[in-house]
């Protein structure tokens, strides 16, 4: 796993342009007309020329250092290649981007121009993620992809070739259509990419997708009907954790696999709570303040919104001391390896106390801080959602399918004792 550094700063940049919006998306996205392109641009670089007088307002400190770069979206690669090399300069002009920066691009398979390919090089890009989601065609036809099996493949060796190292592949278990064969099928493609990097998430059944509404309401539109259900869904995921790990791809994460090595520095910042940057719509950002504490920031959740509001235009919240803590509990359960009660104690707990909980060994002797968190942890090691050993905590396999259910017992732990609630 990549080391911790407050030192460094990752920067995300939100491109919310789609050539078609997919039935299960729920992010701030869609299909926009190219003659916003340009004005887009122009108001994310006059944003990213604002930043560090915007930051002194708000009291937070901003590393100078930029180890990672995220163009996601949407689908970043959409932006003409001169629109490309306008980001790159105006990023390149306000941070010290390392020559050993991650710097990753989001595409669509068939949405990649060659001239576009040439303008991603050019500023830097060395990491490609691709929002494949499936493998096959009926599946991915379905869910208003507007790709095939061999246009993905395809561009997936070509940047190969082009000289990008590094490539993640995205793809979601639970699309209509998809069966037990089908999805080996897409596994199986996965390997012949020879990818070092794969995302498997489980389709979120939600009312903030259009296909999710129609699950949530028992119809057939977006072929809501043809889906897995939540138990085939699982089982789809299980046996992809057990496959990638076969194939060399290592869970590091819930929803994310790597070779040694190859792990997501950019998105190990979230999980991590290192410092990062968002620009652009639905944009999110993480920073440390000057006397203490953290600070989230959430820019406008709309392109129109974002276009029309004034500049760096933002919504603020200051984290308290508990909600710190309840965030590094959470953020670090969805990590492979854990929690650590020592480094919980050491960054938040406030000095060595006894634990009331009846746990033996290196249980015993945490920080006063923590320990309102011991009851919560007993439960749900009793319930088979988290393992212990020594002093690390960990989601079982069980947990992992259950996580939004553990996330939520940590909410509200440490206020609630605060407050003097039980």
């Amino acid at each position: 796993m990549l080391p911790l550094s407050l030192n460094t700063l990752g920067i995300y940049v939100s491109v919310p342009f789609c050539r078609s919006k997919c039935t299960y998306c729920n992010f701030a996205s869609g299909v926009h007309s190219p003659a916003l392109y340009q004005q887009y641009a122009d108001r994310l670089c006059g944003e990213i020329a604002g930043l560090r007088r915007r930051a002194a307002e708000w009291g937070v400190e901003v590393p100078e250092r930029v180890d990672s770069l995220y163009l996601g979206g949407g689908t970043p690669s959409l932006l003409p290649p001169h629109l490309l090399l306008q980001l790159g300069r105006a990023l390149r002009g306000e941070f010290d981007v390392l020559k050993t920066a991650e710097i990753t691009l989001e595409c669509a398979p068939g949405q990649l121009p060659d001239q576009t390919l040439e303008a991603m090089l050019e500023i830097g890009v060395n990491r490609m993620s691709f929002g494949v989601q499936s493998f096959v065609d009926r599946e991915a036809a379905a869910t208003g992809r507007l790709h095939t099996r061999a246009i993905a493949v395809s561009d997936l060796r070509r940047v190969r070739r082009a000289g990008v190292r590094r490539v993640n592949v995205d793809l979601i278990a639970g699309l209509p259509y998809q069966t037990a064969a089908s999805w080996q099928e897409s596994l199986n493609t996965l390997m012949e990419t020879e990818a070092d990097h794969a995302s498997v998430y489980m389709l979120e059944i939600d009312e903030d997708s259009r296909l999710g509404r129609e699950m949530l309401a028992g119809g057939a539109r977006y072929h809501a009907a043809a889906a897995p259900n939540e138990e085939q869904t699982a089982d789809f995921y299980v046996s992809a954790v057990a496959q990638l790990e076969r194939m060399g791809l290592r869970q590091y994460e819930i929803s994310n696999f790597a070779r040694v090595g190859s792990e997501s520095r950019h998105n190990s910042k979230y999980w991590r709570r290192q410092p990062y940057l968002g620009f652009g719509v639905d944009a999110h950002s993480f920073l440390q303040r000057v006397a203490a504490g953290a600070l989230r920031l959430t820019s406008a959740p709309s392109l129109d919104e974002y276009l029309a509001g004034a500049e760096g235009a933002r919504e603020l919240a200051e984290l308290t001391p508990e909600e710190e803590l309840e965030e590094a509990w959470f953020l670090g359960l969805r990590l492979r390896q854990g929690v650590r009660w020592s480094w919980l104690a050491e960054r938040y707990g406030g000095g060595p106390a006894e634990a009331s909980s009846g746990l033996a060994g290196p249980w015993r002797g945490r920080a006063p801080a923590l320990q309102p968190f011991l009851p919560v942890v007993v439960e749900l090691r009793r319930l088979g959602l988290l393992a212990c050993q020594g002093d690390v905590v960990r989601l079982t396999q069980r947990g992992i399918l259950l996580s939004n259910e553990v996330f939520a017992r940590f909410l509200g732990v440490a206020a609630g004792a605060a407050a003097g609630v039980a």
